[in-house]
C-alpha cells in the first residue's frame, strides 16, 4: 500500500493585478511640479499688475470696438493701394537681401564647409544675434540710421531674416551626400568648383523652399513695421488708430488679412511645385 497523500492546503486567492503608471513617489513628484508651475503662473500674473476690473469689462469694450469698425470705410480702399504695394516691396527686397547675405554665412556656419572653428563660431554668433532681436526693434534701429520709410523696413526685414535663412541653409548643407562631393574632388577640382558642382546642386531645392517660406513670413511682418515708422500699410494703420478712425481701421485689417491669406496660398503652391 502506498503512503497516504498529504492534504494540500490552498493559500489565499490573489486578486486581479492593477497596472499603475507611476509609483507613489513619482505621483507625488508630478503633483509638486504642477503645484510649482501653478504658483509660478500666479506669481507672474501678480507681478504684471493686471487690472482685473478692466479685464472683466473687456467683452463690452471689444463689442464696442467692433461696432465702430463695422462697416468698413470701403471708399478709403483706393488710398491703400500704394502703401500695400510698399509693404510687398519691403518684404520682397528684404527677403532678397537676406538670401544674398545668408549664402556665405550659411557655408561658414555648416560644419562640413566652414573654413575653421573661428569662422564657424562667428557665423553661428551672427545667426543668434539676428534671430534674437525682433523685426520692430531692428526697424527702430534702422530708422535712426537711415531715417523713417520703407528702406528702414526692408533693412529690418533683411537683418531679421538673415539668421532664419542662414540656419536652414546651413542645416541643408550639412545633410548633403558626401559621395557627390568626393567624386567632384577626385577630378582635381578646386574648392570653388567643388562648391558649385558638388554642393550647390544638392541644396538648390532646399534654398528655393526656404526663400519662398521666409518671403511668406516677411509679408506678415512687413504689415506691422509701419507702426514704428518703417513704411508700408502699417503706417496707415497706425495713423488711423491714432486718429480714432475705426471704420478705416476695419478696412485696413480686412486688407491685411486678405494679403496675408493670398501670400500663404501662393507660397504653399510654389513650395509644392519645388518639391
Amino acid at each position: 500500500m502506498g503512503a497516504p497523500a498529504h492534504p494540500v492546503i490552498a493559500g489565499p486567492v490573489a486578486g486581479p493585478r492593477v497596472w499603475v503608471r507611476y509609483t507613489p513617489a513619482q505621483t507625488a513628484g508630478r503633483l509638486l511640479l504642477r503645484a510649482g508651475i501653478a504658483a509660478a503662473i500666479v506669481w507672474a500674473a501678480r507681478g504684471m499688475g493686471v487690472r482685473w476690473e478692466w479685464v472683466a469689462d473687456s467683452p463690452t469694450q471689444l463689442a464696442d470696438l467692433f461696432g465702430r469698425m463695422l462697416p468698413p470705410e470701403w471708399t478709403f480702399a483706393g488710398a491703400l493701394l500704394e502703401p500695400l504695394l510698399q509693404t510687398v516691396n519691403i518684404a520682397t527686397l528684404g527677403t532678397a537681401l537676406a538670401v544674398v547675405l545668408a549664402c556665405p554665412v550659411a557655408f561658414l556656419a555648416a560644419r562640413n564647409t566652414t573654413l575653421n572653428r573661428v569662422s564657424y563660431l562667428a557665423a553661428r554668433l551672427l545667426i543668434v544675434v539676428s534671430r534674437s532681436v525682433d523685426s520692430l526693434v531692428w526697424a527702430l534701429i534702422f530708422i535712426i540710421i537711415v531715417g523713417p520709410g520703407s528702406l528702414a523696413g526692408a533693412l529690418a526685414v533683411a537683418v531679421r531674416s538673415l539668421g532664419f535663412v542662414s540656419k536652414l541653409f546651413a542645416e541643408g548643407i550639412e545633410e548633403i551626400d558626401r559621395g557627390q562631393v568626393e567624386a567632384v574632388t577626385a577630378t582635381g577640382a578646386g574648392r570653388l568648383h567643388v562648391l558649385f558642382y558638388g554642393i550647390v546642386p544638392q541644396i538648390r531645392p532646399v534654398f528655393a523652399g526656404v526663400c519662398v517660406f521666409r518671403w511668406d513670413i516677411n509679408i506678415r511682418e512687413s504689415t506691422v513695421l509701419g507702426i514704428v515708422g518703417a513704411g508700408g500699410i502699417g503706417f496707415v494703420l497706425n495713423t488711423a488708430i491714432l486718429g480714432l478712425e475705426w471704420a478705416r481701421v476695419g478696412l485696413i485689417l480686412v486688407v491685411i488679412l486678405g494679403v496675408v491669406a493670398l501670400a500663404e496660398v501662393g507660397s504653399a503652391a510654389i513650395r509644392r511645385r519645388l518639391t
